[in-house]
């Protein structure tokens, strides 16, 4: 899959017989369209695989990406790469659901990592173009909370 969305992401204006993009969706000569959650789905794959300038082709070259709940912002395509390139190794991307609406797709995914510890990201990301253009994230850390007393008849460990 990734030689062919390489190639739906070059646009109309490649040599390699791609039309370019409608909305969030890339479509192909073959016209088989990409949508959102596949875009998705092989952004996290080319995460996962630590390939970072094919991650970088799949994003435009203002994609914003914010962690509301850290107040802070990452601009730019290459900030976002060289970001993730520098992270401390040894952590891995399970995807555990993508679901798409539109041109939104969001993904859960757990990132475990040996010295950090495992977390959980929430991804809302958009999609224009067949590129990602924006997102929010939401990460969260994996660990048992004892809930208070009050409420512990309510709940049990997962």
């Amino acid at each position: 899959m990734r030689a062919e969305y390489e190639d739906s992401v070059r646009g109309p204006n490649s040599s390699d017989g791609v039309y370019g993009a409608v909305g969030g969706n890339a479509r192909y000569a073959h016209n088989r369209t990409v949508g959102p959650s596949e875009i998705v789905a092989e952004f996290w794959r080319r995460i996962q695989s630590r390939d970072w300038d094919g991650v970088g082709d799949l994003l435009a070259d203002d994609f914003v990406l914010e962690w509301p709940n850290a107040r802070v912002r990452i601009r730019g395509r290459t900030n976002f790469v060289e970001f993730n390139r520098s992270y401390p190794e040894g952590w891995s991307i399970e995807v555990l659901r993508i679901v798409a609406a539109g041109n939104i797709a969001v993904s859960e995914v757990r990132v475990p990592h040996p010295t950090v510890g495992p977390h959980y990201a929430l991804s809302f990301l958009e999609v224009d173009g067949g590129q990602l253009v924006r997102g929010r994230e939401y990460w969260v850390e994996e660990r048992y909370e004892k809930p208070a007393t009050d409420r512990a008849r309510w709940f049990e460990p997962l």
